[in-house]
């Protein structure tokens, strides 16, 4: 009869097998340490540290030339909120709600003009969709500042635009539609179009459009059809370009400055003239603290709603 208690070597080389993974382990784990380290790094120095110090600025006392110095205090949370040696002053509130406002209505302006875009580079042959994207993103190549000055070409006083505009009585003859907050939120939504049709593009390619037909099936109307077929599907492009257009919009300078002519003054716009021509520090760095806190509550917000509205691991910030 054959031995039967041969030594089995496939049990060595599947010990040897398993003993190897475990000699590699330490040089993986120095590899993916030395591939990470550097983004760790970068993020570190250049988003970390700044926005510690901002926060440390924001607590300290207004030197002589508007440098902060110590010792810490809320002066000027209490100057951002009105609060100054003459009394009390409501600007700076007004400044954070006209901000917040034209944030959401430039965002809410360029969710409804995406949304048609997006779907009809969809539906266009696929030989000319890179074209139709390209022309969509274009724009974005050119300096925002000459795009606010073109915008100040269009809207000023005497401009077609701005002519067609008095005939219907919406402006006083001789007079544009620049400076004012309609050329800003115009500015908005013309600047940030591109980050709201990508992502909705992205998603409108994988749209099942056998969802719609049942829904037509069932006799449901158009507006019915696009938020229990339509809506749930391209949730994920919306939210995702939302955070894209309304956070950079929230703290826009360029064009508030350019095309509000000083009327139509943003948080941004607040922050930056602390730095520069006011002259204090602890003010500038306690408004972009407050950007920062607004910001976050904003993604709070939104992630609360992808959860509510679409329940899946894609939607959620």
């Amino acid at each position: 009869m054959p031995r039967t208690d041969q030594p089995r070597t496939e049990g060595a080389f599947s010990i040897r097998g398993s003993e190897s993974p475990q000699r590699r382990e330490p040089s993986h784990t120095g590899h993916l340490l030395s591939v990470i380290a550097p983004g760790v790094l970068w993020i570190v120095i250049f988003l970390v540290l700044p926005s510690a110090y901002l926060m440390t600025i924001a607590f300290m006392t207004n030197g002589t030339y508007g440098l902060p110095q110590m010792p810490l205090t809320l002066e000027a949370f209490k100057q951002l909120a009105g609060f100054g040696f003459l009394g009390w002053s409501p600007g700076n509130l007004y400044t954070l709600i006209r901000s917040i406002w034209q944030t959401v209505l430039s965002t809410g302006l360029v969710i409804l003009m995406a949304y048609p875009i997006a779907y009809y580079i969809t539906t266009a042959p696929a030989r000319l969709r890179p074209l139709m994207l390209l022309l969509v993103v274009v724009p974005s190549w050119t300096n925002q500042v000459i795009r606010a000055i073109g915008w100040m070409n269009i809207l000023s006083p005497g401009a077609p635009v701005s002519n067609f505009a008095a005939s219907l009585g919406l402006i006083p003859p001789q007079m544009g539609l620049f400076p004012s907050k309609f050329a800003v939120v115009i500015g908005l939504v013309y600047n940030f179009l591109p980050f709201m049709v990508l992502p909705l593009y992205a998603v409108f390619e994988k749209l099942d459009h056998a969802q719609i037909d049942a829904a037509r099936d069932l006799r449901a109307g158009p507006i019915r059809t696009f938020i229990h077929a339509v809506l749930p599907q391209t949730l994920p492009g919306l939210l995702a370009g939302t955070v894209l257009v309304s956070i950079p919009a929230f703290g826009m300078y360029v064009i508030p400055e350019l095309l509000g002519g000083g009327k139509s003054m943003m948080l941004g716009n607040l922050v930056a003239r602390q730095f520069s021509a006011a002259s204090n520090w602890p003010l500038g760095a306690a408004g972009a603290l407050i950007m920062i806190v607004a910001t976050l509550a904003g993604l709070l917000v939104l992630r609360r709603l992808g959860k509510k509205l679409g329940g899946d691991s894609q939607v959620v910030l």
